[in-house]
């Protein structure tokens, strides 16, 4: 998990994805042990923690997606433009971030 906030984030996870499968291939390509499996421990932790950044960003921007929604729907009923094409602005930033985030 990101180390200053405590919330999982894509790019510190993709970071040490990454540095694991460089320190295992340094450990496969020495025989050393302790760096194979240091190398696969923090790959597949930084796996988790994209995959975890992944699903909160998907699951957010649902929220917004649907808040967005009521929101616009609520404003065309009463009228009030403004609401609507704020509901509308969000539905759409809604629907970006999960497009983002939705699994490859």
């Amino acid at each position: 998990m990101s180390s200053n906030t405590g919330e999982p984030n894509k790019t510190t996870g993709q970071y040490h994805s990454v540095k694991g499968t460089v320190v295992e291939t340094v450990g496969n390509l020495t025989g050393a042990q302790s760096w194979q499996q240091s190398g696969k421990e923090e790959h597949a932790q930084g796996e988790t923690e994209y995959k975890a950044a992944q699903a909160k960003g998907y699951a957010e921007g649902t929220m917004d997606r649907i808040g967005g929604k009521k929101d616009a729907v609520v404003g065309a009923v009463t009228g009030d433009r403004q609401q609507e094409v704020s509901g509308n602005i969000r539905q759409d930033k809604g629907e970006a971030q999960q497009e983002f985030n939705k699994n490859a």
